[in-house]
């Protein structure tokens, strides 16, 4: 098969990938994008996401997509309650519609980015199996890119946008993520106003957190009134395997179990699921992941700082990321790893601090009397 050359390869088609390739088309930089998925609606891309007004919109209006953006937003998605493990309401904030946080569905978010996009600039089923530097090529940092379906590309800047699991990671890291002692199970209720009223009041209209120090419930009210529910528990790594998820009954059996002593409010947002329960391990790599500089070829988004989502600083980063270094590439024409070592300067400082505050955050979560210390922390955000 040929070999095709880009000058500026990307390999995965998520928020941070599709942030750096807009932005370089807003300067007149062209960029390919290599996504495993056969297509944009081959699943669906995930719950809310909170886009912080220091960084996720600092990226879109570095894509010039701010204006798109205000129109996805979630009305009332702000909004949060805190609830004991005998749904008693600790603590309930209402979404003014004057916070810098707001909410708009993952899926809608990548649907702006790609349509902003010409068209091809997304490979669709293009997954990397391998990936090599050459060496003996003219321009020193190129890299060669190879594919399941036998496609090969050479590239001279090589953005590894690939997430947790990182094909390009290895080039400049041998860091692997690791276990956080948190696993969750995801659930829907589907159409929860009209038939889980009780679960879809409980909730309310924005972000409901119920923990207890060991286990816990965290769930949105999704654009398309879907409730999506995680249970979270503090868990041994081999706990999830011991599941048998293709037999929904006995998955949510296994599952209520751990919430026998919880109000059967919770235990309705097990039982009453709507199709297949989803297990999901919660992994980080270390806080102040870093490397050294290595020509033509640099990461982002979870390939870069992967941490606990209990900051919301995952998605948020990873377009922040993508928007410096598009910047970044366009500052520095000619000069690609002048343009990589200004990104990366910038990078691991602002990706440790953000993945301490998410490793704090678990513990927070799951360690003593999460409920009033998060209650203590939200009123006294309020009070200053």
């Amino acid at each position: 098969m040929t070999t095709t050359h880009h000058p500026i390869a990307i390999i995965g088609a998520g928020l941070g990938g599709l942030t750096v390739a807009r932005v370089l088309h807003t300067r007149g930089i062209e960029a390919a994008v290599f996504e495993l998925e056969a297509g944009r609606h081959v699943r669906t891309q995930g719950g809310m996401l909170d886009i912080h007004e220091d960084s996720g919109q600092v990226a879109l209006r570095a894509a010039d997509l701010h204006d798109g953006f205000q129109k996805i937003i979630h009305p009332g998605g702000e909004g949060l309650r805190l609830l004991n493990r005998d749904a008693t309401v600790a603590l309930q904030q209402q979404d003014d519609g004057t916070g810098d946080r707001p909410e708009v569905d993952r899926g809608d978010l990548r649907d702006l980015l790609l349509d902003s996009l010409p068209d091809g600039t997304v490979r669709w089923g293009a997954k990397a199996t391998g990936v090599r530097p050459l060496d003996d090529a003219p321009h020193r940092g190129r890299h060669e890119v190879t594919f399941a379906d036998g496609a090969v590309i050479t590239t001279d800047l090589l953005v590894g946008a690939d997430g947790a699991w990182s094909k390009i990671r290895p080039l400049v890291s041998p860091a692997h993520p690791s276990y956080t002692g948190i696993s969750f199970v995801e659930l829907d209720l589907l159409d929860a106003r009209t038939r889980h009223p009780g679960a879809a009041d409980m909730a309310g209209s924005g972000f409901l957190i119920a923990m207890d120090g060991e286990r816990g419930f965290l769930a949105h009210l999704e654009t398309d009134g879907t409730l999506h529910v995680y249970t979270a528990l503090r868990a041994p790594v081999t706990w999830l395997d011991g599941i048998a998820f293709t037999d929904i009954p006995a998955a949510k059996t296994a599952l209520l179990s751990h919430f026998a002593d919880w109000s059967p409010a919770f235990h309705a947002l097990i039982t009453d699921a709507d199709g297949p329960l989803e297990p999901r391990r919660i992994n980080a790599l270390p806080v102040g992941h870093r490397w050294d500089r290595v020509p033509g070829v640099t990461l982002l988004g979870d390939a870069a700082h992967l941490m606990s989502p209990f900051a919301g600083e995952g998605a948020n980063l990873a377009m922040l990321d993508g928007a410096e270094l598009g910047l970044a590439i366009a500052g520095h024409p000619g000069d690609p790893e002048a343009a990589l070592t200004a990104y990366e300067k910038d990078l691991f400082p602002r990706s440790e601090t953000s993945a301490a505050e998410s490793a704090a955050s678990l513990e927070l979560l799951f360690g003593p009397a999460p409920i009033a210390r998060l209650v203590e922390m939200f009123t006294g955000h309020e009070r200053h």
